[in-house]
């Protein structure tokens, strides 16, 4: 949440309830985007447990302007609010809490233990993470550690630029929501299955694939 749906970690927390907006551009939108496709969102944050309430009335409040797929921002029209989920947040007291993530700087303890208990409630050859978002390399670590691929690690600056599979992008949550298909193709079973690796999003990494890899990766599907 810090950082990633705001713009930073401290200020993130402390500015929304000060009546000024410091969450990320678009990124309700985007968000709303990849749950329309049949995602299921999970936010994970290393805040303390007694600061659920602040924490959950922040994610319902959230407000941003609408924005096309085509990248057209709504100024009077429809508003982009963060799709619902489960929120996780550290069980330990406010104090513990930022002992771990400010001093100590290891929030990942946290996250990567959470995320473990979660993907032990499927079977055991079920991830069912997709994706992760965040703003640290803790974050990257994390997800990492519960098998999410690094292409589908994405993280964000202060200044909403996001760098995805180690590479620097001028990409923000808003130039994404043009992606987003490619990025999360729709679940819907009635649609036709997407082959992933050679779909329009991929001009972002610089391998290219060999045409008998590609006819073979078609012929599965």
């Amino acid at each position: 949440i810090d950082g990633t749906i705001t713009k930073s970690d401290v200020y993130g927390q402390i500015l929304p309830f000060l009546g000024q907006d410091w969450t990320q551009p678009g990124v309700a939108q985007f968000f709303t985007n990849i749950k329309e496709n049949g995602y299921q969102l999970l936010y994970l944050t290393a805040r303390a447990i007694g600061q659920a309430q602040l924490t959950k009335s922040f994610l319902i409040s959230l407000r941003q302007p609408h924005i096309a797929k085509n990248g057209l921002v709504a100024t009077n029209g429809p508003v982009a609010m963060l799709p619902s989920g489960p929120v996780f947040m550290s069980p330990n007291r406010l104090l513990h809490s930022i002992n771990r993530e400010v001093i100590l700087k290891k929030p990942e303890e946290f996250k990567i233990a959470c995320l473990r208990d979660i993907k032990a409630l499927f079977p055991e050859k079920v991830n069912p993470y997709y994706a992760g978002f965040g703003n640290r390399d803790t974050d990257s670590i994390s997800y990492t550690a519960v098998d999410i691929p690094i292409g589908k690690i994405f993280k964000i600056n202060p200044l909403g630029k996001i760098t995805f599979s180690n590479m620097e992008s001028n990409k923000t949550y808003s130039n994404l929501n043009e992606f987003v298909d490619e990025m999360f193709p729709s679940l819907d079973s009635t649609k036709a299955p997407v082959v992933e690796k050679y779909n329009d999003w991929q001009y972002w990494h610089p391998k290219g694939y060999d045409l008998d890899s590609v006819e073979k990766e078609l012929l599965k599907h």
